[in-house]
């Protein structure tokens, strides 16, 4: 059998549709799973990279902290997670967050970074504080990048989710371990599929947020 017939034949058949192993329940714990981890990374790469974008200072801390973030193997990180805190969703989460942190921080940094400082500069001189330059001024102008980077990590966690598998969670890395331990290729291609095809459905939600939140100017330069 090639790959489309493996599709053709998992996605078929109906007793994959109904119960707690059905694609629908599978799917929501996914898209669970990448939510919880792009919130958490998000809450700790947003904040640092607008602060030191804004202020300047910080880059090359950024930049070692963000290397050695991502030299480190999710796998490896999930097992040690496992073996310190026990089984459960925190040592998934662990590893997730760790790879989703990189791309927001990095991104949101250069983005801030960027912006052109005439505006910066005029905003100061009609006496803006610091923090309404930023969120006001610097923000808007710096938002396309920002979503680039939100994007980036949110993709790389629906990708990266499947490990939960290996701890006894679900999720859609369900289908692909317990196809390769059953010898059922339906099963792992159909999981593969469903990975690639929430990663898309990821790409079109942002397309439409930056499209929706991003204003038609910046959008045009």
């Amino acid at each position: 059998m090639n790959v489309l017939n493996f599709v053709q034949a998992f996605f078929g058949d109906s007793a994959h549709w109904h119960g707690y192993d059905g694609i629908p329940s599978r799917f929501l714990e996914h898209v669970r799973y990448t939510l919880l981890a792009l919130a958490a990374a998000a809450a700790i790469g947003l904040p640092v990279g607008l602060l030191t974008g804004h202020t300047g200072r910080g880059g090359n801390a950024i930049a070692v902290v963000a290397n050695a973030a991502r030299a480190l193997p999710s796998f490896g990180l999930l097992v040690l997670s496992v073996l310190l805190i026990g089984f459960g969703l925190l040592p998934v989460m662990i590893p997730l967050v760790v790879l989703a942190v990189p791309p927001i921080l990095v991104t949101t940094y250069e983005a801030v970074r960027t912006v052109d400082p005439a505006p910066v500069d005029a905003a100061r001189g009609m006496g803006m504080g610091e923090a309404r330059i930023l969120f006001r001024v610097e923000v808007p102008v710096a938002l396309p990048l920002i979503l680039s980077g939100l994007r980036s990590a949110a993709v790389q966690i629906v990708s990266t989710a499947t490990i939960a598998a290996y701890v006894s969670l679900g999720g859609l890395g369900r289908y692909v371990i317990d196809g390769l331990y059953q010898r059922d290729y339906e099963k792992v291609v159909g999981g593969a599929t469903l990975v690639a095809v929430l990663a898309l459905i990821t790409l079109a939600l942002f397309w439409a947020v930056g499209r929706f939140a991003v204003s038609p100017g910046v959008r045009r330069r």
